[in-house]
């Protein structure tokens, strides 16, 4: 085979909590399958931009109710298996169920079941083009520092989070709520130098933030943030560093990812002179990548709708259930939530996970094909998975007969152990 022309059965584009689902789901059908990502690891969120907790494994119901399997739990079992598997756990304050992650054990633990799933991986590898021909994508065109590579497929996932290759491929897309707005980017920080038995008071942080405000600190946005203490290390997770920022231009991300590092080192000042505990505290890390929540979103054949989340509402063509509740960021403020009915899950609809007018090209993840409500639980990691596994399946289906029939892969769902 050339180097710089392959041919494979399903291509996924994307390495994320979605795009790992996709390609592990689509091998296990039997499909030669390619998992292509511009990063050096995979895990997108997670690793790239240290979101180190899964958020959507779990509806908030009690006793915890899973309502993600398949590839999200081999990723589980294997972070079991590594000894650092610490989940669920339920914030008293918000009755979310999140699993907190250990960094190097996620990108392990990731590239393992990527191996064990049959996958071809390929890192380093950024998609400039798509060509198209009679409504399907018959190739991409990557770029890597030996130059353009092409690889053909017979059917193809965007699992980008942009939106990236539908949108090379001429699919629709919407930016935000449609109307230039999208909710606010996190720089999240890891803080490290605190004991292990300071209590992290949410109370006092508020107080010391506001404080510190009043006194003429300016380069602070939040007073209320998530604070979480991380397993292994004990180094504390931070999540206050709002920025408004366009996640697709460079500019704007430029200067969203410099303002936000001095915001976490603003807040690391804040935190040493105020919060008893924190006087030797440093930054571990922050980023690596300002943590972006939303671009574009593909149009699908069917758009998920903030009824059906908040409702709970049931598909007969159901392939993926989100359990999150609906989760909004503006820059500044606390997250504002909307809770699913009776605190259980909704359906997710093949319909969402197929782009309007292309027969081999399905998306999954934070693009999938929803209203602002919608997208505003749909996004987290949890359910990436399974709308991941949901699309990879079909495509592999589609690769395989020419043809998606719900049944077939709702039943190889099944088989894999997702729970539709």
């Amino acid at each position: 085979m050339d180097e710089r022309r392959q041919r494979f059965d399903v291509v996924v584009v994307g390495g994320g909590a979605a795009g790992v689902a996709a390609a592990v789901g689509a091998a296990q059908v039997g499909c030669r399958t390619l998992l292509v990502d511009e990063n050096p690891y995979f895990g997108g969120a997670a690793t790239h931009r240290s979101v180190l907790t899964f958020c959507g494994f779990f509806a908030q119901q009690d006793p915890i109710l899973q309502v993600v399997g398949g590839v999200g739990a081999k990723v589980l079992e294997e972070l079991d298996r590594l000894g650092v598997y610490f989940g669920p756990v339920r914030n008293p304050g918000t009755g979310n169920v999140i699993i907190p992650l250990d960094p190097e054990a996620t990108k392990y633990a990731l590239d393992r079941v990527v191996l064990q799933g049959g996958v071809s991986p390929r890192l380093h590898c950024k998609v400039i083009d798509a060509f198209v021909e009679n409504g399907e994508v018959e190739a991409i065109e990557c770029v890597d520092h030996h130059g353009r590579i092409v690889i053909e497929a017979e059917a193809f996932v965007d699992t980008s989070g942009e939106a990236d290759l539908t949108t090379l491929a001429g699919g629709r897309v919407r930016f935000g709520d449609g109307e230039g707005n999208v909710q606010a980017g996190t720089m999240v920080m890891r803080i490290g130098g605190v004991p292990k038995d300071v209590e992290l008071n949410r109370a006092v942080f508020t107080e010391a933030i506001f404080e510190a405000k009043q006194q003429g600190s300016s380069s602070l946005t939040k007073e209320k943030g998530i604070l979480l203490r991380l397993p292994i290390s004990g180094d504390i997770l931070a999540m206050f560093a709002d920025e408004p920022l366009n996640g697709l231009d460079s500019v704007s991300l430029t200067q969203a990812e410099i303002t936000a590092r001095h915001q976490a080192w603003s807040y690391l000042d804040v935190f040493r002179r105020r919060i008893p505990g924190f006087e030797n505290a440093f930054l571990v890390q922050t980023g690596p990548s300002i943590g972006v929540r939303e671009t574009r979103h593909v149009v699908g054949q069917h758009t998920l709708s903030g009824e059906d989340v908040i409702n709970g509402v049931r598909h007969q063509d159901a392939v993926a259930r989100g359990g999150w509740p609906a989760e909004f960021h503006k820059a500044g403020k606390p997250a504002e939530y909307y809770h699913i009915k009776d605190l259980s899950f909704y359906d997710i609809p093949l319909r969402t996970l197929s782009v309007l007018g292309f027969q081999n090209l399905w998306c999954a993840g934070r693009i999938i094909s929803c209203d602002p409500i919608a997208f505003a639980s749909a996004r987290v990691m949890g359910t990436a998975f399974a709308t991941g596994h949901a699309a990879g399946v079909a495509a592999a289906h589609y690769a395989l007969m020419k043809t998606v029939k719900l049944e077939y892969v709702r039943k190889e769902l099944q088989r894999q152990g997702a729970l539709v």
